[in-house]
């Protein structure tokens, strides 16, 4: 058994999920004007949206290296890169946290305990999330739509941040934890865990995150971009770039709090219904919603299966039992 056979399951499951939920869009805007709208599209344009996209796990792997030396974790960078391109394979876990495979795999790979490097996740979602409500917030007050949600988000993660800088009381909450006799034999782990969360989490590793991150997920918003402005024999959409960025923020962040495995549904009827809002026709609404998530998501799981592949080949020492 391999690797990609270990989580065939789970990405066939999420497929399946995706294909119903792209069947319910289908419907929703009329199959054949569906078909009509696609037609319309440049796909000329698919590959430099596939770039825009790619350069966004570009912007996410140097955050992740900037993480991995702040915790002072040594890796080559070509095994640093497959390894980062491998949990792609689980984007389509609910927030993404199914990329907690990263840190099974640095085990595997140089002996770093999953406790150290796991923090990584976290604080790659908190700074996620937060670049993506900087990136959504202009727009929401421009266009009057959305404000209390995205203000709540960001006060909920900046709380985050907050309650983990304060040492003293979360080693105390900690303690307090592990005196539970089930979680007893995690103490160390859990305080080795918190350390590294504590110093991913200071001011300066958050602000130079959140900045990587702000230029990365600008990346797949110009991507949309791109996406509705390549329709052809068209004169119905009219987008700027502050209009489509905040629709894919506003959109990814619905997806993400609504903890559907990759955002599938929630993130396809956010999009979806936005544009529809802004008097673009339901079809090339759909059209639109679908092509920037096979151009995002679907393409990630692809990279990620490509490159998990790759690990494998190239370490035939990995231990299934530990993942």
């Amino acid at each position: 058994m391999n690797l990609f056979s270990k989580y065939r399951r789970k990405i066939l499951f999420s497929v399946v999920f995706g294909a119903l939920v792209y069947l319910a869009i289908s419907f929703y805007a009329d199959f054949g004007k569906l078909i009509d709208a696609f037609s319309k599209f440049n796909w000329y344009w698919l590959p430099v949206i596939l770039i825009f996209s790619f350069t966004n796990y570009i912007f996410r792997f140097i955050k992740w290296q900037y993480y991995l030396k702040e915790l002072d974790i040594h890796l080559s960078t070509k095994r640093s890169f497959i390894i980062f391109l491998a949990s792609f394979v689980m984007a389509v876990t609910p927030g993404k946290m199914g990329e907690v495979l990263k840190s099974y795999l640095l085990k595997d790979e140089i002996g770093i305990e999953i406790s150290k490097s796991l923090p990584i996740v976290l604080a790659e979602r908190i700074t996620d999330f937060i670049s993506m409500v900087l990136l959504a917030i202009v727009g929401a007050y421009v266009f009057n739509y959305g404000q209390e949600i995205i203000i709540i988000i960001g006060i909920i993660f900046i709380g985050i941040v907050v309650v983990l800088s304060f040492r003293d009381v979360s080693i105390k909450i900690i303690n307090l934890i592990s005196k539970i006799k089930f979680l007893k034999k995690y103490a160390c782990n859990f305080l080795t865990a918190y350390e590294s969360a504590y110093i991913l989490i200071k001011f300066k590793p958050l602000i130079i995150a959140t900045v990587i991150s702000v230029f990365a997920w600008f990346c797949e918003c110009i991507g949309f971009y791109i996406v509705l402005k390549g329709f052809v024999d068209t004169t119905t959409i009219d987008v700027n770039i502050l209009v489509s960025t905040f629709v894919y923020a506003f959109s990814t962040l619905i997806g993400a709090i609504a903890m559907m495995p990759g955002g599938l549904g929630a993130t396809e009827a956010s999009l979806t219904g936005l544009l529809v809002l802004l008097n673009i026709p339901k079809d090339i609404s759909a059209a639109s919603t679908i092509i920037i998530r096979v151009a995002t998501l679907w393409f990630a799981v692809i990279i990620g299966i490509i490159f998990l592949l790759i690990y494998e080949h190239t370490n035939s020492s990995i231990d299934l039992k530990d993942l």
